[in-house]
């Protein structure tokens, strides 16, 4: 039977409300479970290696920030990830179909398969889902400091973003083939969705071993309501002003310093950014 190591950050109380009647079901069933409380992301990652060594799932019972504080210690580990999904996004767990009520939860902990899953390598971190530069980044750091909930959270602070934003010119480079354009954002996904389940790149895999780049261009302040609203289906994809590309590695120069966000949580604020594929480097049950 599986036994289980539940890395919790400082910012738990959400992961440890959902994380609880999980605990209670895995130790009904039989299995060994401890959850370790952390102060610091190094600490954290060294608490998921130890766990590796030992044996143990590493559990992630948050959203997709802690999901990505963890998947690179166990990616570099060898070890298997499990999640408990407890974010305002849980944009991975939407991507994987993982369920959240607590029997469901540890049905999958006890007795689900293993999948390989990719993961992308940006500035000496590991990102699981996606990595974005431009208006949604800046959105994203208001998002991290509102206390809206996340229905309301991402449209209020998309619009707020938007209206301060400048023209910027990108040029993108995938797998050697060059584009100059000037444009809101450009997202290079692993996953298909982001920012509390915009389904930003409808045909990315995250095991199929490449990245999907999207590219939302510049145009009137208004299309970008309009592409927020159809990238909650997908439909943003066949707006004129949206262009898709498929890579191993992308590269990103920006004519300005912006911000770059990582599965909701910052990068760094840059001109240049460089993005590449781990395939199979993730072992996580789901």
């Amino acid at each position: 039977m599986r036994a289980f190591a539940v890395i919790l950050g400082p910012a738990a109380r959400r992961g440890l409300s959902r994380l609880m009647p999980v605990a209670h079901r895995l130790r009904a069933a039989g299995a060994r479970i401890r959850v370790e409380y952390t102060q610091t992301a190094t600490e954290a990652r060294r608490h998921a290696a130890t766990a590796v060594q030992g044996g143990e799932v590493v559990v992630a019972a948050g959203g997709d920030g802690t999901i990505r504080l963890l998947a690179g210690a166990v990616a570099d580990a060898g070890g298997l990830l499990g999640v408990v999904p407890a974010g305002r996004g849980n944009d991975l767990a939407r991507q994987l179909a993982l369920p959240h009520s607590p029997d469901a939860v540890a049905d999958l902990l006890l007795h689900g398969p293993t999948r390989h899953l990719d993961v992308l390598r940006v500035a000496g971190q590991t990102i699981v889902g996606s990595v974005y530069a431009g208006l949604d980044a800046a959105a994203n750091e208001l998002a991290n400091r509102s206390r809206l909930p996340a229905s309301l959270v991402y449209p209020t602070t998309g619009l707020r973003a938007l209206l301060r934003w400048p023209r910027t010119r990108y040029t993108i480079t995938v797998d050697g083939r060059t584009e100059e354009v000037y444009a809101y954002t450009v997202v290079a996904a692993n996953c298909g969705y982001y920012g509390g389940g915009l389904h930003v790149a409808p045909a990315a895999r995250p095991d199929d071993g490449a990245l999907d780049v999207v590219v939302i261009g510049h145009a009137t302040k208004l299309l970008f309501p309009v592409a927020l609203r159809r990238m909650r289906t997908g439909r943003h994809v066949g707006l004129p002003q949206v262009t898709t590309y498929r890579g191993r590695s992308v590269t990103v120069h920006a004519d300005r310093p912006v911000a770059v966000y990582g599965d909701g949580d910052p990068v760094g604020r840059v001109d240049r950014l460089h993005v590449e594929v781990r395939p199979r480097a993730l072992r996580i049950i789901a």
